[in-house]
């Protein structure tokens, strides 16, 4: 079954295995203007120098950036529009820096039909090493009746 682009996948179309994933390469100008946006201006995002003396050796993006890459997918591709994101746990094992290209990955790992929740493997990974691993709950709709 293909993505309905209004409404995105119904519970009846997603089966376990079902994955999508997608590219995004991290600029200055997405860490500076998601800084502005989320109001985290700590220095390890924003300041070369001073990032520079810590143990990552430099500035590197805000985990909640990296972590918006899976949003986008439940959001936009899988289930898709009409989907209520409901939780999200992670773990960072890993810094994303200016200029790496994030790969992230949400898969369909459990469907509780009756309760119409979808659980999903998610992860994010940079030159085939993983930086975020963790699982998401998304509502889906079942397809309308008639």
């Amino acid at each position: 079954m293909s993505l309905d682009p209004k409404h995105g996948y119904y519970l009846e179309d997603i089966s376990l295995g079902m994955f999508h994933e997608v590219s995004h390469t991290v600029t200055e100008k997405n860490v500076d203007d998601f800084a502005r946006i989320c109001g985290d201006y700590n220095p390890i995002h924003m300041d070369e120098a001073y990032a520079a003396k810590t143990p990552f050796g430099g500035r590197i993006a805000h985990g909640a950036l990296t972590a918006s890459y899976i949003s986008a997918i439940l959001g936009n591709d899988l289930p898709g529009p009409g989907a209520i994101f409901m939780t999200l746990e992670l773990k960072f094992r890993a810094p994303v820096r200016i200029g790496d290209t994030v790969i992230a990955r949400a898969e369909v790992a459990d469907i509780n039909e009756r309760r119409g929740k979808v659980m999903m493997k998610v992860q994010c990974s940079v030159d085939g090493k993983v930086v975020v691993k963790g699982d998401a709950g998304v509502m889906v709709e079942k397809k309308p009746a008639g």
